[in-house]
This record gives C-alpha cells, sequence and structure tokens, in this order.
C-alpha cells in the first residue's frame, strides 16, 4: 500500500476543524479521512502552521512551495509523486489511491431515525 501524504497550509489545530467558523470541506475531508484510516489507508497530514519542518525537509513540497506559494495547498503526494494540488482529495480518491473498495460515500449514511425510534 501506497503513504498518502498530505501538506496543507496552515490551519488553526491540526484538523482545522475548530473554532466559530469552520470550512465545510475540512469537515467533510476530516470524516473521509477518518475513514481510510479506518480501512487501513497509511496517510500522513501535515500543517503548515503546526509543522513546518516536515514542509522545509521535503524536496518535492519545498520546490512546490517556491513555485505556487502556500496559496497552491493543500498538496497531496502519492508514493513519493504530486497526485493533487489546490484541493483536498475525495473519500473516492482516496480509497484508490490506497487500494481500498470505493464506496462513493463521503458523508454517513442515515439510518432513517426518526423521533424517538432509531435504528
Amino acid at each position: 500500500m501506497k503513504t498518502i501524504q498530505i501538506f496543507e497550509p496552515a490551519l488553526c489545530c491540526s484538523t482545522g476543524v475548530c473554532g466559530v467558523d469552520v470550512d465545510p470541506v475540512l469537515v467533510t475531508f476530516s470524516a473521509d479521512l477518518n475513514w481510510a484510516k479506518q480501512h487501513g489507508a497509511h496517510i500522513e497530514r501535515f500543517n503548515l502552521g503546526q509543522q513546518p519542518v516536515a514542509f522545509a525537509e521535503n524536496a518535492m513540497v519545498k520546490s512546490f512551495l517556491e513555485l505556487s506559494g502556500a496559496e497552491g495547498l493543500p498538496l497531496t503526494i502519492v508514493g513519493g509523486d504530486i497526485a493533487l494540488t489546490g484541493s483536498y482529495p475525495s473519500r473516492r480518491d482516496l480509497a484508490r489511491w490506497a487500494g481500498l473498495p470505493e464506496t462513493g460515500e463521503s458523508k454517513p449514511k442515515s439510518c432513517g431515525c426518526s423521533g424517538s425510534s432509531c435504528c
């Protein structure tokens, strides 16, 4: 299985899902990332604000930042190759890169709960 590395812009916390103005893209990505990890994907996530050394020590990332700046982030590297820039990977992307069965779902399915009865 290939390692997936995601280099993100500076976020307020390790996930970016904090504060009063949470970006829904980060909420979806965090859920997709957790799903992929729970299914065995090897994913590393780096935040420019909290782990700048990881950006400086990776020649590919350093070169990318010199050309595109932090505005080009996030940057996704899969198995040592750039796979995606400027946006977060979808659950389908993560599944494909990690060799997992694709689900196409990025949000939890509703179980049809209503009122006090739930599945």
